[in-house]
Formats: structure tokens, C-alpha cells, sequence
């Protein structure tokens, strides 16, 4: 799908992540209807693509059997390409994500992405319950990529083991962090690279760097691709998003207290909720937070691209209420779309 050039975004594509979150008061079959909801809506606003992220052992997200609900936001939606922002590699054998993707793909035609991250999705004892007895080393991550892709090649065809299907399947493969070690990787690779930067941002500018300068071009990819994704908070006013935000904010407060519960409605203030450190410690964390009015998220954005020149914006939006969550995506569209 093409965006509408305009003189501040160019050719900048953008698209959505989804944790599939539950909101307090709300059910994990509701919250998976809205997420439908929302990838029907941005598919006709325009947006790129709409990526589901794995997390397992969460009170506050349903996202735990990623390709079942990539698979539910496919067949209700026409254009958009769907996938894994990302699927946690090291919690699967190669062979199972080259099926399960290639089953989706087979469905789906044209329209299904494959993300891969190295991090566990959870607590470190729900990692031990996913993965068993499986120790992950350094070079696990970049080996598991390799098995992956052959499974995905033509030229598998005469191996013992293959993935069917999957086989011979256009499915192209991206590579996400929120440190250096996929970065370079992803370069090395030539595969595009998506950064964290919506709870990570640290790294970010460093990954962009070393993503650029160990990029060797392959069949996927003949330039380099990147994809920053990040908080989005739209609304009518400043003042509106700011109380929007406290939804979030109480979110990174149950995350750094290791006190996850469903997403609560925002409130007047936060103080009183969170000490001094904890609101420094969550504003360095949602660095990459762009919240206002229209014009506000306008400017913060452009000043965004410019300084990281990233080839796509990916939003992700924690916000209680559906329709105000709707409306926000409704807002960020009007400035790809040149409104």
C-alpha cells in the first residue's frame, strides 16, 4: 500500500504493533475482537502493516500464541501484510516457526511478515518452562536464523527434514532488538531491522549505526531497512493526550514494580502513584513517547526521522479506552496522508 506523499514525511511508511493488551474490566476474548477491530480500522486508514509482539505470563497481554492471532487478524482484514513484531525465536524449534509461518503465508498470500527477537518474551522462570532444558548461547540466535531460512528455500527441497509448508515461500524475515548484537547482525545478514525503542531507547541511535555500517546487501533486502517503533499518544488537545498517557504510565510503573495488571484507565495525576525515581525511571524508559494534539505528534515525529532517518515509524499505543485508542491511529494516518 502507498501513502500519499507529503512534504513532511516523504516516503516514510507507518504501521502498528500490537501486545494485544487487556484493559482493567475487560475480558481476553474482548480484547482480541478489539484488536481485530483496530487492524480493520488502520488497514482502511492506510497503514503499513500490523505486527503482534509474543509475551507469555502476563495478566495485562493476550499475545501468547502469536501465529493463532496473526492468523485471526489476517482473515479478517483484505491488505494489510500481518506478522510477529516479533516471535521469540529461542522459545521455538526453527522447523515449528518455519511451519506455522508458512501455513499463514500459504493462507495469506503476500500479506505475512516474519519478525524475530532473541529475547525470552517473559520472566526468566516462565523461559525455563518454554524452552526446558535448552540453555541459549550467544550463538544460538544466529544459527536458529540460518535453519529458518533454509527451511524457507527452494533448495531444501531434497533435505531430510522440511518445512511443508513453508517451502519455497516468499516469507521475508526481519530482525528486531533493543541492543547492538541485532543490529549487526541484521546488517551482516542483510536483513531489515526493527528497534525497540518504544521501552528500550537507549541503544538506539548506536543500533541505527551499526546496523548501516555492517549492512551487506542480500536477495531480501539490496539497502539497507529500518523500523523504529514507538509510543503514539494522539488526541484533540495536548492536555487530552497528557491524561490519555497516565494509562501508560501506570503500565511502566506495574513493569519496574514487577506488578503487571490490565491496563488501567488513566487518571487526573500521577503523583501520589509513583516516587520521584520511579517517574525519572519511566520517563527515560517511554523516551520515545510522542504525545499531543496533531501538531504536537507532528513536530515530535519529523524531528524523530530526522534525527534517525528510519525508513518506517511503528506506533504502538497503550490506551484504555477503544475509541480514544481508534482515534489516536485516526489522527497519526492524517499526517502520512498529507490532511
Amino acid at each position: 500500500m502507498t501513502h500519499k506523499s507529503n512534504n513532511n514525511f516523504g516516503n516514510i511508511k507507518f504501521s502498528v504493533l500490537d501486545l494485544v493488551p487487556i484493559a482493567e474490566g475487560s475480558s481476553p476474548l474482548q480484547s482480541m475482537n478489539k484488536s481485530l477491530e483496530l487492524a480493520q480500522h488502520v488497514e482502511n486508514l492506510g497503514f503499513e502493516r500490523f505486527w503482534i509482539s509474543e509475551h507469555h505470563n502476563m495478566e495485562s497481554l493476550v499475545s501468547s500464541a502469536t501465529p493463532i492471532l496473526i492468523g485471526y487478524i489476517a482473515q479478517g482484514t483484505k491488505t494489510i501484510r500481518v506478522g510477529s513484531g516479533g516471535v521469540m525465536l529461542p522459545n521455538h524449534a526453527p522447523l515449528i516457526v518455519a511451519e506455522q509461518f508458512g501455513t499463514l503465508e500459504t493462507l495469506y498470500p503476500g500479506r505475512v511478515d516474519l519478525g524475530l527477537g532473541r529475547a525470552p518474551g517473559t520472566d526468566q522462570l516462565t523461559a525455563k518452562a518454554l524452552r526446558r532444558d535448552r540453555t541459549e548461547t550467544v550463538h544460538d540466535f544466529p544459527r536458529d536464523i540460518v535453519e529458518l531460512q533454509t527451511y524457507f528455500s527452494k533448495e531444501n527441497r531434497h533435505a531430510a527434514v522440511r518445512a511443508i509448508p513453508g517451502e519455497g515461500l516468499d516469507i521475508p524475515i526481519y530482525l528486531l532488538g533493543s541492543s547492538t548484537f541485532s543490529a549487526q547482525l541484521a546488517g551482516a545478514k542483510g536483513l531489515p531491522y526493527a528497534f525497540a525503542s518504544h521501552f528500550a531507547p537507549t541503544h538506539l541511535h548506536d543500533a541505527l549505526r551499526l546496523y548501516h555500517q555492517n549492512f551487506e546487501p542480500s536477495k531480501q533486502c539490496i539497502a539497507p531497512y529500518t523500523i523504529a517503533c514507538v509510543n503514539v499518544i494522539a488526541a484533540e488537545t495536548d492536555e487530552k493526550a497528557r491524561f490519555l498517557e497516565t494509562s501508560l504510565q501506570q503500565l511502566a510503573l506495574g513493569i519496574i514494580r514487577n506488578t503487571r495488571k490490565p491496563l488501567p484507565p488513566p487518571v487526573k495525576s500521577m503523583d501520589g502513584l509513583w516516587h520521584e525515581m520511579e517517574k525519572v525511571q519511566i520517563g527515560k524508559m517511554m523516551h520515545y513517547s510522542f504525545v499531543g494534539s496533531k501538531e504536537t505528534v507532528k513536530t515530535q515525529l519529523a524531528n524523530f526521522i530526522e534525527a534517525t532517518q528510519v525508513n518506517e515509524i511503528m506506533a504502538v499505543s497503550h490506551i484504555y479506552d477503544h475509541k480514544d485508542r481508534l482515534n489516536s491511529y485516526e489522527i497519526l494516518s492524517s499526517l502520512f496522508n498529507g490532511e
